[in-house]
């Protein structure tokens, strides 16, 4: 709110008692500059909510609102006002974007090897995980279990994968990861 804007809204007679160089007049600038910072955020409010055009500090919030936080809750468990030096996820802040914008989806296919599939690539920014259910390392049926075999590039979001799989997939469902090379003839649902 600009200066004249807040003299406008005074009662009459301090409105009258204004003066170039007076208290009231140093007062009202005071005020001015204070409010500046605020009239940015607020000219700019639609650039927040997206996950594209999100300041980077605002990034990890819009993932708290969208249940994501689950996936880096060291990173969420600093404390208020310390500015963080790292990503919440080991891919980095922007698949955390792009994870923020597909969580409609993604929540639409929870427990499913589709968005679990989908889940870990948009996570890792690497595509061609397998997931081969009901089938151990021999080829041996086993219900309720699933095999992920991470494409080369994903070793080193280990870490966040074992956290997304263990959250996403069924309950009652067993699961073991595997490096290595894609396997051709895997049953991908």
């Amino acid at each position: 709110m600009k200066q004249r804007d807040i003299e406008g809204l005074l009662p009459h007679v301090f409105q009258q008692t204004l003066r170039d160089g007076g208290p009231l007049n140093a007062l009202l600038g005071v005020m001015d500059m204070l409010h500046e910072p605020v009239e940015k955020v607020l000219a700019n409010l639609a650039a927040f909510f997206n996950p594209h055009t999100a300041p980077d500090m605002f990034v990890p919030y819009l993932a708290c609102w969208m249940d994501l936080d689950r996936f880096f809750p060291l990173y969420c468990a600093q404390a208020e006002g310390l500015r963080r030096q790292s990503d919440p996820i080991s891919s980095g802040n922007g698949r955390l974007r792009e994870l923020i914008a597909a969580a409609a989806f993604l929540s639409q296919w929870r427990g499913t090897a589709k968005g679990l599939k989908c889940f870990l690539e948009i996570a890792t920014g690497v595509e061609g995980f397998q997931l081969i259910e009901n089938r151990d390392q021999d080829g041996n049926a086993r219900p309720f279990h699933v095999r992920i075999i991470l494409p080369g590039g994903a070793e080193p979001h280990r870490a966040l994968i074992e956290r997304i799989v263990a959250q996403e997939k069924p309950a009652y469902v067993s699961y073991e990861l595997e490096s290595g090379p894609t396997i051709s003839g895997g049953e991908e649902p």
